[in-house]
């Protein structure tokens, strides 16, 4: 009888149903099963979505808080005020010119007040401080005139008045300041480079792929604008983080990844896209890492391109972003470039555009080492995009690399023997020699 339900619950294993009298863990203890070939109770772990540090858009996802020393933004106040959004720009830029109108609107109702002008300023032989300011309203007019110079002349200041020539003077030139800083805010709002960033594109997905026999991390940028960006350069950095020898831990630690700056590939003339390529090598930070290890991993690479704006002059900056889900192992972009006649075209439409090519599933390292023994990328196998293997060992590719070289070497001793049984054969069809000579 105990034979029989063992039996059973084989049966029920293979099959992939729970018995009844199993009792279900905690939901704590659980985890996440999916279909084999088999059975349903092997699963592979499920990343949880990360958060990024740059967006794809450029745009830092990061939040000042707790900040205390606010007065710090006061001191760098034009800085301030052209990092405002444009609501908040425009609300200011309306409130400085009303609220510098009515306080010296204000002074001057003020001085025909004391003068007595309000008063007396219809009698015949009264010779007001400013002629036909009669009211507030008036005097806020007056100064509206005063600063913007547009003098309909009507209300005229007489000479008679030496507080309302002082007061003058001193709007005419507070005017002027005002103008030069809310103007000047406006302009540099306006003309910032933020908007050419835009027509610069990134490639979707970053790709891993074999380049001259070495491991390499590409991507593309491309510019949709035919005026070009001048001194060009591009730099990028591996954000992850990271914990110590002694022990401490370094959220989003930022490392440099090398895309050329020795050789000055990081100078880009970007006319038409362009792949920007990172050698796998010793002093990169994915020397080590092999397919199964990357997908394990989480990191987050940021790619930075600058230059200047060749309508403007001024330097502008565009940003974006692959997180680890984002890095495609054992895939080529796309090209883009094709030649017609008298020009060359580039089709957008391709730009994220990738296809699947041969490439080891091991780390740069391991691929080094055993293509300095012996090369044989060429008979590298291809790498499905998604292995069905669920354990992976990063000495597989050199072990698909052994068995294939074992079997070449078998191939040709057959070959080797089967050479020498038909020359042998050849020998025996031979005929006879008579006196020496054949007939």
């Amino acid at each position: 009888m105990a034979g029989d339900s063992r039996v059973l619950m084989d049966h029920n294993m293979e099959i992939g149903v729970t018995p009844a009298q199993v009792k279900k863990l905690p939901k704590h203890l659980r985890e996440p099963q999916i279909s084999t070939e088999r059975t349903h109770l092997i699963s592979e772990p499920v990343k949880k979505p990360r958060q990024r540090y740059v967006q794809k858009d450029g745009k830092c996802n990061v939040h000042h808080g707790n900040v205390q020393e606010t007065y710090r933004y006061l001191s760098d106040l034009f800085t301030t005020l052209v990092d405002l959004r444009w609501r908040f720009s425009l609300l200011i830029f309306t409130l400085v010119y009303v609220v510098n109108w009515l306080f010296f609107g204000f002074l001057w109702w003020l001085i025909a007040l004391i003068r007595g002008d309000l008063v007396h300023g219809d009698e015949e032989d009264w010779t007001p401080c400013v002629e036909n300011l009669n009211s507030f309203v008036s005097a806020f007019l007056f100064s509206i005139e005063t600063e913007t110079t547009i003098g309909y002349g009507y209300r005229v200041i007489t000479e008679r008045c030496p507080e309302g020539i002082v007061l003058l003077l001193v709007q005419a030139i507070l005017g002027s300041i005002v103008n030069a800083i809310m103007v000047g805010c406006m302009f540099v709002k306006i003309s910032q480079p933020k908007n050419r960033a835009e027509t610069l594109m990134f490639s979707n997905n970053a790709v891993i792929s074999v380049r001259d026999s070495k491991m390499c991390l590409m991507f593309r940028v491309g510019d949709l604008r035919n005026s070009h960006i001048v001194e060009a350069s591009i730099r990028a950095k591996l954000i992850r983080s990271q914990q110590t020898k002694e022990g401490e831990f370094i959220p989003l630690n930022q490392t440099d990844i090398n895309i050329g700056f020795d050789t000055g590939d990081d100078r880009l003339f970007l006319v038409s896209p362009l792949i920007i390529s990172h050698e796998i090598n010793e002093k990169s930070p994915f020397w080590e890492m092999s397919m199964a290890q990357m997908e394990k991993e989480e990191f987050e690479i940021v790619v930075i391109l600058e230059g200047m704006v060749e309508a403007t002059g001024m330097t502008c900056q565009a940003r974006s972003s692959y997180l680890d889900t984002e890095v495609l192992w054992g895939y080529r972009f796309t090209p883009v470039l094709s030649l017609e006649k008298g020009f060359y075209e580039v089709d957008y439409n391709n730009f994220h555009d990738v296809y699947e090519t041969n490439t080891p599933t091991c780390s740069a390292k391991e691929l080094a080492t055993k293509l300095r023994d012996e090369p044989l990328l060429p008979q590298l196998p291809l790498l499905s995009p998604k292995p069905t293997s669920p354990t992976f060992d990063p000495l597989d590719c050199l072990s698909e690399l052994n068995q294939l070289n074992q079997d070449e070497k078998m191939e040709e001793r057959d070959s080797g023997d089967r050479g020498e049984n038909n020359g042998l054969a050849a020998a025996l069809e031979e005929p006879p020699l008579v006196d020496g000579m054949p007939d």
